[in-house]
């Protein structure tokens, strides 16, 4: 088993800088009405981020490995979250969105399905907490210039 640390440091009111065990920085904060800047991401956003950035990855990498040529790829996620403290998502919804010339369903709905049930590590945790789905769409580029 390999071990993960973090670091978190506060900066100021709910101002925070992390950094984890890969020595990369990356800045949270909140609403000023809320004692922060405004100045940086939210940390429960950052989890919407992980989920699309792990599963985004894995996609990208088994297609590429079945050698399916994309001229783009991109991850639209929307969350639901409760009105309730903890305010929490109770439902992630992602769309894989694949630009290219002739790009088979059957590779796109198999590099998810590895992804989702297999990969994922972030889809693996969140999945026993909150609802997540996905869908996906192939957009032809054979027709543009």
């Amino acid at each position: 088993m390999s071990q993960v640390k973090a670091f978190v440091k506060q900066l100021s009111g709910i101002t925070f800088a992390g950094r984890t065990s890969s020595n990369h920085w990356v800045m949270m904060d909140g609403p000023e009405t809320f004692g922060g800047s405004n100045a940086a991401i939210r940390p429960k956003e950052l989890l919407l981020l992980s989920l699309a950035g792990c599963t985004g990855s894995d996609v990208a990498a088994i297609l590429q490995k079945k050698r399916v040529k994309l001229d783009g790829f991109e991850m639209n996620i929307e969350a639901e979250q409760t009105e309730e403290h903890p305010k929490i998502y109770s439902e992630i919804k992602l769309e894989y969105v694949f630009y290219g010339k002739n790009v088979q369903a059957k590779d796109v709905e198999r590099a998810i399905e590895l992804s989702q049930t297999k990969y994922c590590g972030v889809t693996a945790m969140l999945q026993k907490a909150v609802k997540i789905t996905h869908t996906y769409r192939i957009v032809d580029t054979s027709e543009e210039n």
